[in-house]
């Protein structure tokens, strides 16, 4: 079903639940406010009573003051909304239960007396483009009396060059692991963050052979991911984070969940996993995680199941490949890098709970050609 278009483009906030009100099937979004003096680096907006806040809707850059981002949520998803904006510098504006049926237009704003961020903990307020088109149309806004960009702005995309995309996860301050073949020939690598910053990356380190890389990026990307230091078993559950089919499915990563199903890769290959996990191009690069958050490996390839059914007539069901953590540990090793290695106690964590730890630590990639 088409959007009706309205001056600025609309974001669809796919949540289930709530029987729809006659107050809520309206043609206008509702709009929340940045009322603070301080950019915003994420948003987040869901029905009221959800346990968990979502994706960061500012996967496109920071909302700055004055400003306002537009939402049309889904008829089912009722009247009431649980809304949390996160400032540079970490402080949180919360509004719980707001009735966006009655208050089309929702000021966010610290509470009276609350000081703002100190400002040597601010970064650039311009907004940072990613590059990667939401899953509908949306945009930021800004409303009047908005202060200027700042003078060095943060890396955009280049709209006229030539990208992929892939997925990282973060493994030391300032350092991200990621496949060969996610940066290989990039003259531009972007990083974006879970919060939503963009950072440059470069590669001074890559192993074809081993399909790995490690990208250093100029600022924190995340808190770091530990590697598992106790060995694999076949059977074991895993869960994988990523972004795959970038511009298609949502714009935020995407969680799945599967077994390790074999202890060697295509044709025995000694240095990854076989796993059932379902991945797609984009996931490259991404953690495989056990149920304990801990990495075992990293998301590499999957099965061309259309060939294969070429020439055993036979589709293939779930065949995914990832690099077996003690690849990825030695690769860093030998390049001057330190993992953090965690035993994984018997038992399985909820993948959700896996999902929320591994958020922080995961980043979107765009390698620009």
């Amino acid at each position: 079903m088409m959007l009706p278009m309205a001056p600025f483009l609309i974001l669809a906030l796919l949540l289930p639940g709530l029987a729809a009100t006659p107050a809520f099937a309206q043609s206008e979004p509702f709009r929340v406010v940045n009322r603070t003096s301080t950019p915003a680096t994420a948003l987040h907006a869901v029905r009221s009573g959800r346990p968990d806040w979502g994706g960061n809707l500012l996967n496109r850059g920071p909302l700055a003051p004055g400003a306002f981002f537009a939402l049309r949520p889904s008829e089912s998803a009722g009247c009431r909304f649980d809304l949390r904006m996160v400032l540079e510098g970490g402080q949180e504006v919360v509004r719980r239960n707001a009735d966006i049926c009655a208050e089309r237009s929702v000021a966010l704003a610290l509470a009276p007396g609350a000081a703002p961020p100190p400002a040597a903990q601010r970064a650039p307020a311009l907004a940072t483009p990613d590059g990667k088109p939401p899953p509908l149309p949306r945009d930021v806004a800004a409303g009047p009396g908005t202060p200027p960009g700042p003078t060095t702005p943060r890396p955009r995309p280049n709209p006229n060059a030539r990208a992929s995309t892939g997925t990282g996860f973060v493994i030391g301050p300032e350092q991200v692991l990621t496949n060969h073949h996610v940066i290989e020939g990039c003259s531009r690598i972007l990083v974006r963050t879970a919060d939503g910053r963009s950072l440059p990356g470069q590669v001074p380190a890559h192993d074809a052979r081993r399909d790995l890389a490690l990208v250093r990026v100029t600022g924190s990307p995340g808190p770091v991911l530990a590697f598992r230091a106790n060995p694999v078993r076949r059977g074991e559950s895993v869960v994988t984070y990523g972004f795959p089919l970038a511009g298609l499915l949502s714009s935020g990563p995407t969680l799945t969940t599967g077994e390790v199903s074999a202890l060697a890769g295509l044709n025995d290959n000694p240095t990854q996993f076989q796993i059932s996990a379902p991945v797609q191009q984009g996931n490259s690069g991404g953690p495989l995680l056990d149920r304990q958050g801990n990495v075992i490996g990293v998301i590499v390839s999957k099965l061309n199941a259309a060939r294969v059914a070429q020439r055993t007539g036979d589709i293939p069901q779930n065949v995914n490949f990832a690099v077996k953590g003690t690849e990825a540990v030695d690769f860093l090793r030998r390049n001057g890098v330190t993992p953090v290695m965690r035993e994984s106690p018997s038992g399985e964590r909820p993948a959700v709970d896996v999902g929320e730890q591994a958020h922080a630590s995961t980043v979107f990639i765009r390698c620009e050609r």
